[in-house]
């Protein structure tokens, strides 16, 4: 095995606290000059909220779950059998079925 030194563990520790605080910085530069850029349009009056379609996101991120949830279950149950590292699996596999649930009923009831 081989031995790291002691400021090759430091930098090694330091590397995601510093990642983490730059995309920190980063989200938050982005979101203040989003909210200047909307306040900007109020005030112009030329703001028009963007409308977001729920129905079709929930069928798109369904079938994303669904399919890596299906691949993930497949996989743990093939390497380990079924055990706790199945839930890697089927966790997101019964989220994309909520989610693919509620698609069917938004779209039955004409909701968007």
């Amino acid at each position: 095995m081989i031995a790291t030194s002691p400021a090759a563990q430091v930098i090694i520790a330091i590397i995601p606290i510093v990642g983490i605080v730059i995309g920190g910085t980063i989200v938050f530069f982005y979101l203040l000059w989003r909210h200047r850029e909307i306040m900007m349009l109020i005030k112009t009056s030329a703001y028009a909220p963007v409308k977001f379609n729920w129905v079709l996101f929930s069928l798109l991120a369904s079938l994303l779950l669904l399919l890596v949830g299906l691949a993930l279950t497949i996989l743990f149950a093939v390497l380990d059998g079924f055990s706790y590292s199945l839930l890697g699996g089927t966790v997101p596999l019964s989220l994309g079925v909520g989610l693919l649930i509620f698609y069917i009923v938004a779209a039955k009831k004409g909701l968007k």
